[in-house]
């Protein structure tokens, strides 16, 4: 029965201490459903990825923070952690994630905007000055430069006294989609994903805790695509990188436990439940049926969700509060396993400090007032939401193939043809184009934007960066460059060359090497661009 394989599971875990039970004094148990129904904590984890789900451990509460200098977001990652926070989320500035360095002439008015400025180690070594990183959990959303964050970050903890195997987090890494919806790609996506496959096989050795690929739906949603287009691209990629590394020679039980994922909390409240509910059932099959993984943990996707960005408007930004609140309970309704909420200020500016910590505050909330923690999956055997589920899950289905087929049968094939046909991109914008139409027309309505509009509301007071922020980073690399033994810089370099140039070797140490000389982003980058060349889409009509 499979009732009792989920009592065997859950009566292992500890339950935190928490009283069980409703306002009124009614106890309630860990999960409602029949004794041969799905339960959570067994394959295939469609009512969550645990036995004991948030009566064990609550989602990890991860506000995303990151702008202007190292000093300025070092200040605000501090202000997280005192208030409640228990993981830190890191927002990088558009250099950082195009692998250019902040007195690059095309990076002018950029630096430090939307996110933090890192150009070298020195930078990282600021970010995180008095934080223990043997304490907390660190997410990076990077992806291009991703090897040489990671790199700059163990060794932060190196440094520190923090040896590489207790260093927890996630970095995003997720290279296959930015071709498709993000666009801060720069090489080519072939190199590109070697690179992925090299941080895979360097933290399966030497970093434990770490999770080497966040696979990122979120960005793909933000650009315009359904939730199901959302659920079966990210999919897709997962299984391309599955791929990936399998034909570097990981077996999939070694690698595949520590992949995670990353997606977007929309205002669709059912939707958005029914697409995480599928997610976990497709990627258990899959896992398990398609790639052979042995091991249940290869076949037990976790995720972090992050409310939507693009759900939020500069009109009345308070009611984006709401917004963020009942998008919030989705995902925890949906068994995230960490959760960002966003500001009510960001579809103004990055978020001050008070927006931020209301953010936090709503999870808060949802946490320890509302109950909803209290039990698993509580809206499943719901019609609605199983029904939900599975047509999420058909058409999820309907993509695999197309990708499989064009592929000749590899997923990762069929991904790369499809990004080359800029087949992903449309698909997006046709999805994008859809729902702006219904927007202009008044078939879709957003409050405080085209319906409710009338307002005498004072303007939102928003984080402002100033050029002079700008003007701080240029003067710390200067000095970096200035202070820097440059003979080391330039063969640490070579070497990154040497290694892009050689399939078999893993570019992660010699991405270290330069990193400890302080070489700076660009360097690296340009480095290994003398092998790969750079990436240029073509436009999709």
């Amino acid at each position: 029965m499979v009732r009792d394989e989920w009592r065997r599971r859950f009566d292992s875990s500890t339950t935190r201490d928490a009283d069980f039970e409703t306002l009124s004094g009614i106890p309630v148990a860990p999960v409602h459903g029949p004794d041969d129904g799905e339960f959570p904590g067994v394959w295939p984890f469609t009512r969550g990825p645990y036995a004991s789900m948030y009566r064990s451990k609550l989602w990890t509460m991860r506000m995303f923070a990151g702008f202007g200098t190292p000093e300025d977001t070092n200040t605000r990652f501090k202000e997280i952690l005192r208030a409640g926070g228990d993981g830190l989320s890191t927002a990088f500035d558009l250099p950082t994630l195009m692998g250019r360095d902040s007195d690059d002439p095309r990076c002018l008015g950029e630096v430090g905007k939307a996110g933090v400025a890192v150009d070298t180690l020195a930078d990282m070594e600021d970010l995180f000055a008095d934080i223990d990183l043997s304490r907390i959990t660190t997410s990076m959303t990077v992806n291009s430069a991703a090897p040489i964050l990671l790199a700059m970050y163990a060794v932060v903890g190196e440094k520190g006294g923090v040896e590489r195997s207790a260093l927890g987090g996630t970095i995003q890494n997720d290279i296959l989609k930015e071709y498709q919806a993000q666009k801060e790609f720069i090489f080519p996506p072939r190199p590109s994903v070697r690179l992925v496959t090299d941080v895979i096989r360097f933290t399966t050795v030497e970093m434990p805790r770490w999770h080497p690929v966040s696979v990122s739906g979120y960005h793909i949603r933000e650009a315009g695509s359904t939730a199901a287009q959302e659920l079966a691209f990210t999919l897709a990629n997962g299984f391309a990188y599955v791929e990936a590394a399998v034909a570097a020679g990981l077996d999939v039980d070694r690698f595949a436990p520590r992949l995670s994922f990353f997606f977007n909390a929309h205002i669709d409240f059912f939707e958005e439940i029914g697409k995480y509910r599928a997610a976990r059932r497709i990627w258990a099959r899959w896992m398990r049926d398609r790639y052979g993984a042995r091991q249940e943990s290869s076949t037990r996707l976790r995720f972090h969700t992050q409310t939507a960005g693009v759900s939020l408007t500069a009109q009345q930004p308070e009611v984006n509060i709401a917004r963020v609140a009942i998008e919030a309970l989705a995902g925890v309704l949906g068994g995230t396993q960490s959760l960002h909420t966003d500001a009510f200020d960001e579809a103004l500016a990055l978020p001050t400090e008070r927006a931020a910590r209301i953010a936090l505050r709503t999870q808060q909330v949802i946490a320890h007032e509302t109950g909803v923690p209290h039990v698993a999956d509580p809206l499943g055997g719901s019609h609605y939401v199983e029904w939900m589920t599975d047509e999420m899950e058909r058409r999820a289905e309907e993509v695999f193939s197309y990708l499989d087929e064009l592929g000749n049968g590899s997923i990762l094939e069929g991904v790369y043809e499809a990004i080359e046909a800029g087949w992903f991109q449309s698909q997006i914008s046709e999805s994008a184009y859809q729902a702006e139409t219904r927007l202009t027309s008044g078939r879709r309505v957003m409050v405080g934007a085209n319906r409710f509009t009338d307002t005498d509301d004072e303007a939102t007071p928003i984080l402002y960066i100033g050029p002079e922020v700008e003007e701080r980073q240029r003067k710390r690399l200067a000095h970096v460059r200035s202070a820097r033994d440059q003979g080391a810089v330039d063969s640490a370099l070579s070497e990154v060359t040497r290694a892009a140039a050689d399939p078999t070797r893993n570019l992660m140490e010699p991405i270290l090497q330069a990193t400890r000389a302080y070489a700076t982003i660009g360097e690296i980058v340009d480095a290994m661009a003398q092998v790969f060349g750079r990436w240029t889409e073509q436009p999709v009509i």
